[in-house]
């Protein structure tokens, strides 16, 4: 196997999206400068609503505007300032990215909420979560595959140079399988989707994206064959949540990319940053235990932290990165 097979080079790290502080300026240097061979578009949540993950990608939703009622996310009427705010902070954010990366001409990965997560999270006009409404539900993945498409776009007319990934974060794709989501009461929970119908709707939101996608799940039971059967490229996952190594062996057999989180998002007890050596430790050491060639192993696998950053501080998440990036050197040079 050759790197031709994933889109990103051999050795590669990157972020799985979030990062602490308000500065998307500072944010995009550190991460262009730390992660040059698998940079990503940074989150930073500490800006406020419009810059949390739902908010940001109900933003790019086409004809389903968004406002905040009561400190949550929902379908409006009409578009308004919680709107244009999120909007605003996005556009801000790829003027940036413009700015700093113009002449970057390799992969850059950018994220946005999944439609799973999406329908488990915001709410209908007249309250509940769209996840209740199978209807709404599929109005929701069309209006995001949609969004994506022109997002993406926009991405790669700001950097014509470069390559773009999309990352679906889906924390929620395991509890709306399983029917584990609760209701506005908290009294009980919406119907499991079935596996068909989330099958459909996943792969409609990646055929309009148009771009080499991954999944991230940074919850346990991340539904694999799910996610590999609907042409994603790879998955995102906390190694330290996989309990179940024989799912994961299959998919990686099956040429499958892996985003490895292997570095904890917030210090140890110790406080003591992990060295890129005991990152890549972390990563061979999985590897070793599907028993695949280590040959494949800095082609097929990303590393990354295990997930967001936003909590860290300052310091701690460019150190990380920095961790990440120097393992996946050293898993390339083996």
């Amino acid at each position: 196997m050759t790197d031709q097979q994933w889109p990103w080079p051999a050795g590669a790290a990157t972020g799985i999206g979030s990062l602490p502080g308000t500065d998307i300026a500072e944010a995009q240097r550190i991460v262009l400068g730390e992660l040059p061979a698998l940079p990503h578009l940074p989150e930073l949540p500490a800006r406020g609503p419009g810059a949390d993950l739902v908010g940001r990608t109900a933003g790019l939703l086409v004809e389903l505007p968004v406002e905040l009622y009561a400190a949550r996310w929902r379908i409006a009427l009409r578009p308004g300032r919680d709107l244009r705010r999120a909007r605003d902070l996005m556009e801000r954010d790829l003027d940036q990215l413009a700015e700093q990366a113009e002449e970057y001409a390799g992969p850059v990965k950018v994220q946005a909420a999944g439609p799973f997560t999406l329908a488990a999270t915001l709410e209908l006009p007249l309250g509940g979560r769209v996840l209740r409404d199978p209807g709404a539900v599929r109005d929701l993945a069309g209006s995001l595959g949609e969004g994506l498409r022109g997002h993406l776009a926009a991405v790669r007319r700001r950097l014509p140079r470069a390559t773009v990934l999309l990352q679906l974060d889906e924390p929620s794709l395991p509890a709306v399988l399983a029917g584990r989501v609760p209701t506005e009461s908290g009294l009980g929970t919406h119907r499991p989707m079935e596996a068909e119908v989330a099958r459909a709707l996943l792969r409609g939101v990646l055929d309009a994206a148009g771009v080499p996608t991954l999944v991230h799940c940074c919850a346990p039971d991340v539904p694999l064959e799910l996610i590999r059967s609907v042409g994603a490229v790879g998955v995102a996952l906390d190694l330290s949540l996989v309990s179940d190594l024989d799912p994961l062996g299959e998919a990686l057999d099956a040429g499958f990319g892996l985003l490895a989180g292997a570095a904890p998002t917030l210090p140890p007890s110790s406080g003591r940053t992990p060295t890129s050596a005991e990152v890549a430790d972390r990563v061979r050491r999985l590897w070793d235990q599907l028993g695949f060639p280590r040959r494949r192993l800095a082609e097929q696998v990303v590393v990354t932290p295990a997930c967001g950053l936003a909590g860290a501080t300052p310091a701690y998440a460019r150190a990380v990165l920095a961790a990440c990036r120097d393992a996946g050197r050293r898993l390339a040079e083996e």
